[in-house]
């Protein structure tokens, strides 16, 4: 199967007065139809100028953006435009019209494309419906929460019929409960139409809650990509590391000759592990960290523990775990930071 998007080798670079600023180097990527797909880095990574890139926003200034088969740098710019109309997006600021109500900021689009006046709010009212905003269609933006003009922006999006959604840190403005309403919003438009969706963040627990796959990029480069699964059970990369264990932080000290990460199953999670190995080697381990995080619908469990100094005794209890089923990775000396 091809991929609905395929980047090879993308370059970016930006002139700045009389320095160059190389904000993409050699990204490849392919994102396959009806992925949730997470590109995370932290600000300054350059994952905003990539999203730009993907619907030629920004030229690239080497490398190919192929959307749907059909090489992006080939096409006219009324190709181009033509192209777009198969590429939402939506942004951290709504950008909603402010003179025009909930229903016209919808219809607008609609409006632009040459669809009737009468079909269009029809339209628009049903895309108001599977947003949760019927309600709301005679108001205007200043009226409404943060939470409710991204849904707006979302209504609008969808009233183009896109194949690809691009979401530019959407959710950046908002509170961590309406976050977690515009994601699961996000997820069932995913599934109900089978859109491509691409979420730009710089939060891990954005990228964790809805996406399939995840792509992490550092000072332009792509650091390690896969399936969120395989990211979070085991990190390769530095930023990788990094974005993951977040919170670790929170742990006064994590310090040991043996300090191991544990990842459970969802069936792993409901067993004594750890209280059978400690009866089972008669020797007490230290928990530095554990926390349970929701990785695209499913709970995973997760610990770091410090082993005993003993090195033939810290191995057997590293072969024990493995031995039970759960993603083991040795932090050396490792300190939460």
């Amino acid at each position: 199967m091809e991929p609905i998007i395929k980047i090879q080798n993308l370059d970016k670079e930006f002139r700045q007065k009389n320095t160059e600023v190389h904000a993409l180097r050699g990204v490849s990527l392919d994102i396959y139809k009806g992925d949730i797909y997470g590109i995370i880095g932290m600000s300054g990574a350059g994952k905003s100028t990539l999203v730009r890139c993907l619907n030629f926003l920004e030229r690239p200034t080497a490398g190919t953006v192929i959307v749907d088969g059909e090489d992006l740098s080939a096409l006219s710019d009324k190709e181009l435009r033509e192209k777009r109309k198969n590429i939402g997006m939506i942004f951290q600021h709504f950008n909603l019209l402010m003179q025009r109500s909930v229903l016209d900021n919808v219809c607008f689009p609609m409006e632009i494309a040459g669809v009737k006046k009468s079909e269009a709010r029809k339209k628009a009212l049903e895309y108001l419906e599977i947003v949760g905003l019927t309600e709301k269609a005679n108001a205007y933006p200043v009226q409404l929460s943060g939470g409710q003009k991204q849904r707006v922006a979302i209504a609008r999006v969808l009233a183009s019929d896109p194949k690809i959604l691009l979401c530019d840190e959407a959710t950046s403005a908002l509170d961590p409960q309406t976050t977690k309403s515009i994601l699961q919003l996000l997820k069932q438009i995913n599934r109900e139409y089978g859109i491509t969706i691409v979420v730009i963040t710089h939060e891990m627990a954005v990228v964790q809650e809805i996406c399939s796959h995840v792509a992490i990029i550092d000072q332009g480069n792509l650091v390690e990509h896969g399936t969120m699964e395989e990211i979070f059970l085991s990190p390769k990369s530095k930023e990788a590391k990094r974005l993951i264990y977040q919170g670790y932080e929170n742990v006064a000290e994590m310090k040991g000759k043996r300090c191991v990460r544990i990842v459970f199953s969802e069936n792993s999670s409901y067993e004594p592990v750890i209280a059978n190995m400690v009866m089972a080697f008669k020797t007490p381990v230290n928990i530095l960290y554990a926390n349970t995080r929701n990785l695209d619908g499913v709970a995973k469990g997760e610990m770091v523990l410090q082993l005993p100094e003993d090195e033939p005794m810290a191995e057997k209890m590293i072969v024990w775990l493995k031995n039970a089923k759960l993603a083991v990775e040795e932090l050396e000396n490792y300190v939460g930071q």
